[in-house]
């Protein structure tokens, strides 16, 4: 985002209520950001633990403008370590982090018509080896950065529910094995791991609809909020309904540009920005970034 972005962020800090607390930003790849399972951008977990939050009367800010679809470890550790990141991180108190799948994921062929898996072994043991060195190096660089933010790493759930049962085993495997490693590297660095397979997995085929699309619907993101909000309070106190989600609003792509263009046309920044913000949680989209997106449109991006 623009630098006035950073600046009204910086002045929701002070002007909001003192009864709020936390200070949220998520991090991350698409899921992280919002992504739909047809390529659009919605209210994805960050918003709903947002929305949580509020309702609770436990925020004082939230954005999602360092999480970008389609990052694997070293570039959320790219974005953490760049100019912008700085006044937002510095200002955290609460972080999410969703990274990893675009290490491991990219290197597996799907082909959802024949409904078969297949991947090299070799080379997801030195993806997963280096996501590890990378991870480690990520919450390292996140304690300096946001020296007074609780970090939450989020695992990941099996995409490919639409495979041959005979096909799934060998991929399951490997991102069990993603999860471990965020689990071992979270808590090595004092950080907290959030379980996210355990409940997903079991009702996936509701959370997946497209076949073709690794990414969940609103229904999906809400196992995923629930289950850091869970983590969080050590309880089900905050958890949310399906009843309270919000009204869908995904964004395309093409919309998000136009955003960005107008975010960019120097008069009317101010009144873009005023308005994302000012915008209730259910209607945020966060505006960064998404050029590179569009240079990455038609192409497969990944969680």
């Amino acid at each position: 985002m623009k630098r006035i972005s950073l600046l009204l962020f910086a002045f929701l800090l002070f002007t909001s209520s003192t009864s709020a607390k936390e200070v949220y930003v998520a991090l991350g790849d698409s899921l992280a950001a919002g992504q739909t399972p047809y390529s659009e951008i919605d209210s994805g977990y960050a918003d709903l633990i947002a929305l949580q939050l509020t309702k609770y009367g436990q925020l004082t800010a939230y954005t999602k403008e360092l999480a970008f679809p389609g990052y694997a470890v070293d570039d959320v550790l790219e974005r953490v370590k760049s100019e912008p990141a700085q006044a937002v991180l510095a200002n955290a108190t609460l972080i999410t982090v969703s990274a990893g799948a675009n290490d491991l994921l990219p290197l597996v062929s799907y082909n959802p018509k024949a409904g078969s898996l297949s991947y090299s072994q070799m080379t997801a043991n030195f993806a997963l080896n280096k996501a590890r060195q990378d991870f480690t190096e990520l919450l390292k660089v996140l304690k300096e950065k946001a020296p007074n933010a609780q970090i939450y790493v989020m695992g990941y759930y099996f995409p490919y529910i639409h495979v041959h049962e005979t096909q799934k085993a060998g991929v399951a495997d490997q991102l069990q094995l993603l999860n471990t490693i965020l689990k071992s590297v979270a808590v090595e660095a004092g950080a907290q791991f959030v379980e996210v397979a355990q409940d997903f997995d079991k009702n996936s085929v509701n959370y997946l609809p497209n076949a073709t699309d690794i990414h969940p619907n609103m229904a999906g993101y809400l196992v995923m909020a629930n289950a850091f909000l869970n983590e969080y309070a050590g309880s089900a106190t905050y958890q949310m309904t399906l009843a309270e989600l919000p009204k869908p609003n995904p964004k395309s792509f093409e919309e998000l540009l136009g955003l960005q263009s107008s975010n960019d046309s120097g008069a009317e920044a101010e009144v873009v920005d005023e308005v994302a913000i000012a915008k209730p949680l259910q209607e945020y989209i966060g505006l960064y970034g998404y050029k590179k997106w569009h240079n990455l449109f038609g192409k497969k991006i990944l969680s």
